[in-house]
């Protein structure tokens, strides 16, 4: 419960801070900032998103190598028991 309140606080302290004074009679104004902020941020969270598809695509293929690895051990013992 304590989160949800702080998620709608900090949701209409966003919207406060984004509205132009001029529009409503009150805000803060930031929106400018905001989107340069997010502007100059984009390729830094795109490069870091990147490099966990990276990581997770060689796990991936690691995954799949063990498991083809041991499901051809498993064939081979299956095979010997009979």
């Amino acid at each position: 419960m304590v989160a949800l309140i702080t998620g709608i606080i900090l949701i209409l302290f966003t919207v406060f801070a984004s509205l132009p004074p001029e529009l409503l009679g009150f805000g803060l104004g930031w929106g400018s900032d905001i989107l340069l902020f997010l502007r100059g941020g984009a390729p830094i969270i795109a490069a870091f998103v990147g490099l966990v598809a990276i990581f997770i695509g060689i796990a991936d293929l690691k995954d799949k190598a063990e498991a083809k690895k041991e499901e051809e051990a498993a064939k081979a013992s299956g095979s010997k028991a009979e």
